[in-house]
């Protein structure tokens, strides 16, 4: 008989299998930084229909054109795994009338995004994305408001040396202005793009700044400058965004080639990147939108916002310098005390004993199998990387105590079973207090 198959990933998807703890200190800290900043949590569905990222993202870009994960549903209906969040934010913000809301709105989200596109290190089909948007306010001072935000989240995780890159991309008539002189500009070098870049030189010539193309990024250094096409609007709005993060004391930097990906962009856009890092040391990028909500069928509504490659961010995470260190100290201060109930019959009484544990505020786990030798079971319990252990049999239920063992230096001691819970709780040093 032939053996049965054993299943495996799907291609570009990953388990998060030993670094689902650094997931969520990392979600932790963002939730504790943007609380800070007046941002409250939304979760929005997986799936949404199709036109609200061919409008939103706009048709002409490579996550519309390529990367998208679409299908009819049983009615025929197209529908979407959402492959970014700003639009599926922007439909909830018109949905839920958010616009009657105190404004700007100022919310954040987490959680699994989708693109189907060449899986490598630390980037894949599905993947974690953080990210927040402020909605409502025109003004530089949201958009430096913002970038300090996400300095101080960075910093939170231990980030070094970090740099705002910037740049303004204009609005509408800036853009169209810029790509005409851009598309004149690149004509004559038509022949020596790539595929990719000849297309956008029809459908979208920014894209075309975006490129990792070596020759093409060569051409591309005496090309005219966004910047010099802002209309005096956009240009204010840029020189303020400056001299804010400046007064911010923001390390930051200009960067006229910097467009992103997405086509709803306008005025402000950014990345922020760590020079300890090395090559490819972008951590995030973002900007503003402020045509995008009316692209959806509402007002005129500005908004900014960004996102983080959760994935990628972890990996970033681990590789500085005494991140372990910083985390065991994080998973350190709960670890969790074992309650061994000698005896079949001891078992609910260990149960309760844990109970009263977590009632406490302190993680138990229990170790129920009283068929296997004590020894056995201590082991266990080490390997739940347990410094204390409770235990609990017949000589404890006579005399009305508890055994508490310190597996760090190998001593134990009776205490009193009524109350034992605060006692335990007093003997574990500061650091681990849960």
């Amino acid at each position: 008989m032939a053996a049965k198959r054993r299943f495996r990933t799907v291609k570009g998807m990953h388990d998060l299998v030993g670094k689902a703890p650094v997931f969520a200190f990392v979600e932790e800290k963002a939730r504790e930084v943007f609380s800070l900043y007046g941002y409250d949590e939304v979760r929005t569905p997986v799936v949404e229909e199709t036109e609200l990222f061919v409008r939103g993202v706009g048709e002409g870009s490579e996550v519309v054109g390529k990367q998208m994960y679409t299908f009819d549903d049983k009615k025929g209906r197209s529908l979407t795994l959402r492959p970014e969040g700003t639009a599926p934010v922007a439909r909830a913000y018109l949905q839920h009338d958010m616009a009657s809301w105190p404004q700007p709105v100022k919310v954040f989200y987490m959680g699994p995004y989708f693109r189907y596109e060449r899986p490598q290190a630390g980037r894949y089909r599905q993947f974690h994305q953080i990210g927040a948007e402020l909605i409502g306010d025109p003004g530089p001072y949201s958009d430096v408001e913002l970038l300090v935000m996400l300095l101080r989240f960075l910093e939170q995780l231990g980030f070094e040396d970090l740099e705002v890159g910037l740049n303004s991309v204009g609005d509408v008539e800036c853009r169209k202005r810029y790509s005409q002189r851009l598309r004149e500009y690149l004509a004559p070098y038509r022949d020596e793009l790539g595929a990719d870049s000849r297309r956008r030189l029809e459908t979208n010539p920014l894209r075309i700044l975006d490129t990792k193309v070596p020759k093409e990024r060569e051409l591309l250094e005496n090309a005219p400058r966004l910047f010099d096409d802002l209309g005096g609007r956009a240009h204010d709005h840029f020189r303020e965004v400056r001299e804010q993060l400046v007064q911010a004391d923001v390390a930051h930097r200009i960067e006229d080639k910097l467009v992103r990906g997405l086509d709803y962009y306008t005025r402000t856009v950014f990345e922020i990147t760590s020079t300890a890092l090395g090559a490819q040391n972008a951590i995030l990028g973002g900007g503003r939108y402020d045509g995008l909500i009316a692209e959806l069928g509402g007002p005129s509504v500005p908004g900014i916002g960004f996102a983080i490659g959760q994935d990628r961010l972890v990996d970033l995470v681990l590789k500085i310098p005494g991140a372990f260190k910083r985390l065991n100290a994080e998973a350190h201060r709960r670890r969790p005390v074992c309650v061994i109930a000698i005896g079949a019959s001891y078992r609910r009484h260990g149960m309760e004993l844990a109970q009263e544990l977590r009632a406490a505020g302190i993680p138990a786990v229990c170790e129920f199998d009283s068929l296997r030798p004590l020894k056995a079971r201590l082991k266990q319990a080490a390997r739940h990387d347990c410094r204390w252990v409770v235990l609990f049999g017949e000589d404890e239920e006579k005399s009305g105590e508890v055994v508490l063992r310190d597996f760090s230096d190998r001593t134990q001691e009776t205490i009193p079973r009524d109350g034992f819970a605060a006692a335990v709780a007093a003997k574990i040093r500061p650091d681990e207090q849960p």
